[in-house]
């Protein structure tokens, strides 16, 4: 394998690991915002690692499920008096989030245990 793949499949991790997390960031910002009547929220996710070997990741999108919350009170209550929230699992958005950032570190690890091997033998070669 050359030094060229192995660099690439680093990058090609963090970035992977880069769309986690912003995904998982807005999903928790968006857990308590209500949505307006009649409009549906969209849940940001991203595709399957194992879908996108050679291409570029990308976030998908679903439409997320909605969760009734009473307080006749909020400005966007409905006539029973229930406010309409995205059902957004903070327990598992939070989870993704440490997972990501644990996979971050270790692509980057990778990279520089790899650019340190590639100086070590630069400095070898030059002797």
């Amino acid at each position: 394998m050359s030094i060229d793949a192995i660099v690439e499949a680093s990058r090609v991790g963090m970035n992977q690991e880069r769309l986690r997390l912003e995904a998982a960031s807005r999903n928790i910002a968006a857990a308590n915002v209500p949505v307006a009547p009649g409009a549906q929220p969209m849940r940001m996710e991203v595709t399957s690692f194992a879908d996108r070997i050679g291409a570029s990741p990308q976030l998908g999108e679903r439409p997320a499920e909605l969760r009734q919350v009473h307080d006749p009170s909020h400005p966007l209550a409905d006539a029973s008096g229930n406010v309409t929230y995205p059902a957004i699992d903070l327990v598992t958005e939070m989870t993704t989030l440490v997972t990501a950032s644990r996979g971050y570190e270790a692509n980057v690890k990778a990279f520089n245990l790899l650019r340190s091997m590639v100086l070590r033998a630069l400095e070898i070669g030059a002797k």
